[in-house]
């Protein structure tokens, strides 16, 4: 069973929902990024979205897109993220490691060359942003030859057609996005994200994470009526970058808020069954 899976059997037998929070790698700092990890993990988070920076950021809100901007100029690249998941890996053999991006990085890499370098590293799962289920099932099959879960998108507008295919080639969660803009966005609806994700589950037994437009523990918690997770990316980067520029510590301010909303997740939900 992968770390994924064996997270989220864990999480669901306890009544509980996951928790997974977004950074980009090298933002606030190529310093700060192993002990962010470290933090986020003990703060409460039961995966953890390590965004590789991409230039081209197309489906982030203008605070993922600056914080790629960063750690590009920090020099960040592929390499380096995954290094940092080997190194978050000598002292956490149990949380899941989602690396989250485009797919020029993997394409420059080599995408067999990708593939070893994550498993080696104690990479869980895969989430591409422009890889379209449909043009990528050989490397959807080599992830999970490797044991690592290949992870895809959903949007409002996603065709049942859509939703049957991403059920098909998907592993470790469906990310359900909840908006039709971009990441960061504040028009979330709870009640249309709760019956979408009820339509989803029609088409698979994976559990549905759901990320954009989540800032707060009261939004995660209407969205975790329904959903098995909750992705928040903007809001933590945004906080911890506005402690960065204060010269407050920025890795403080993301343990609170994290251990915050883990504890309204808890309150809530646990030993709450589905």
């Amino acid at each position: 069973m992968s770390r994924l899976a064996a997270r989220f059997a864990e999480l669901s037998a306890q009544g509980r929902k996951a928790l997974i929070p977004y950074i980009t790698a090298g933002d606030p700092s190529r310093e700060q990024t192993p002990e962010l990890l470290r933090t986020l993990a003990q703060a409460g988070a039961d995966v953890i979205e390590l965004g590789v920076p991409f230039s081209d950021p197309m489906a982030d809100g203008p605070v993922i897109q600056r914080s790629s901007e960063r750690a590009l100029a920090r020099g960040v690249r592929l390499q380096d993220c995954l290094n940092w998941v080997a190194d978050f890996r000598r002292t956490n053999d149990h949380t899941p490691m989602v690396l989250m991006g485009y797919a020029n990085p993997i394409e420059r890499y080599g995408q067999e060359a990708f593939v070893r370098a994550a498993s080696q590293a104690g990479v869980d799962g895969v989430l591409v942003v422009d890889y379209p289920p449909e043009e990528c099932e050989t490397f959807a099959a080599s992830l999970r030859a490797a044991h690592i879960d290949p992870i895809f998108l959903l949007a409002p507008t996603s065709s049942d057609e859509r939703i049957d295919q991403v059920a098909r080639l998907g592993g470790g969660y469906l990310y359900y996005v909840s908006l039709t803009g971009v990441t960061g966005a504040s028009t979330l609806n709870a009640q249309a994200v709760g019956e979408r994700v009820a339509h989803i589950r029609g088409y698979t037994s994976l559990p549905i994470g759901v990320g954009f437009g989540i800032s707060d523990a009261q939004s995660a918690c209407a969205v975790a009526q329904e959903a098995d997770a909750v992705v928040i990316g903007s809001a933590l980067i945004r906080l911890m970058d506005s402690h960065h520029q204060q010269g407050t510590p920025p890795i403080a301010a993301a343990e609170q808020f994290v251990a915050s909303i883990r504890k309204a997740l808890d309150a809530q939900f646990h030993g709450v069954r589905a």
